[in-house]
């Protein structure tokens, strides 16, 4: 077959190139291409090739696919139509989930992250107590799909609940908590107020805090008046490396995403 998407956005052809050229998208290209949609936040395209998938019913049976047109409407910030394409997906991985559950952190939904993560562990209960069959695997939570927890708890205002999933990724499920994790714990006592018992946190950390981390302080001292604090958090940052802001940006754009970050 001719693959004809050679640079997938650039040489994306119309329905009308298809046809005179004669060529038929198969599943793999199809995924390529929505990643590049994804990617690129290119929404429209990405609604394209959703109608084209639709026209075959096989290709709503490919589960890559299907995770790739999910991932593309979460990060293309159309939450509706990722979950309508959640709903839809007959046998979930663990892909799956996470997408879902992080569109919906990420997007200020926190309890619709929380409700579906919650549903998560039921039906992974209910399968223990019955047998899992080759179609009915335990889906064990990975440590993205925790991130997309914690920040939901933050956007609830759920302290007590991050802390025990917080818990729950390292003791239940033998997860390492990455610097994202102490980021969105971090985050989620600052926005709540508990800012003694985040700096408390930060001093335990096992890895060293970085500018997010400190600007998370600094901005929520400001906010509640803690004059003592926001000095250490400024003292902090005034002798970070320059050369940690690169990797700072990155960490900060998932808070910029659920409009959480101001700049100081």
């Amino acid at each position: 077959m001719k693959f004809f998407w050679v640079k997938p956005l650039r040489v994306l052809p119309r329905r009308e190139q298809i046809a005179i050229n004669s060529v038929e998208p198969d599943q793999v290209s199809l995924t390529v291409v929505l990643s590049a949609c994804a990617d690129l936040g290119a929404l429209d395209k990405g609604v394209w090739i959703h109608d084209l998938i639709s026209r075959k019913p096989e290709f709503s049976e490919d589960l890559s696919l299907m995770n790739a047109l999910l991932n593309m409407y979460v990060k293309c910030g159309d939450i509706r139509k990722a979950k309508l394409v959640f709903d839809n997906i007959r046998i979930k991985d663990v892909r799956t989930w996470t997408s879902m559950i992080v569109g919906h952190a990420l997007h200020g939904q926190g309890q619709e992250a929380l409700r579906l993560f919650s549903a998560l562990e039921e039906k992974n209960k209910s399968r223990s107590r019955n047998g899992c069959g080759a179609e009915d695997q335990l889906l064990v939570p990975n440590d993205v799909m925790f991130i997309g927890v914690l920040v939901a708890c933050s956007h609830a205002g759920m302290v007590e609940e991050g802390k025990m999933y917080f818990r729950s990724m390292i003791e239940e499920y033998g997860i390492k908590p990455r610097l994202f994790h102490f980021v969105c714990m971090v985050d989620l006592l600052c926005q709540c107020g508990l800012l003694k018992e985040a700096y408390s946190f930060i001093l335990a950390m096992p890895i060293q805090p970085n500018a997010v981390i400190w600007r998370t302080l600094l901005g929520e001292s400001g906010v509640h008046g803690n004059k003592e604090l926001g000095a250490v958090a400024r003292s902090e940052l005034r002798e970070l490396d320059a050369s940690l802001v690169g990797d700072d940006v990155a960490l900060s754009n998932i808070f910029a995403a659920k409009g959480m970050w101001e700049e100081k």
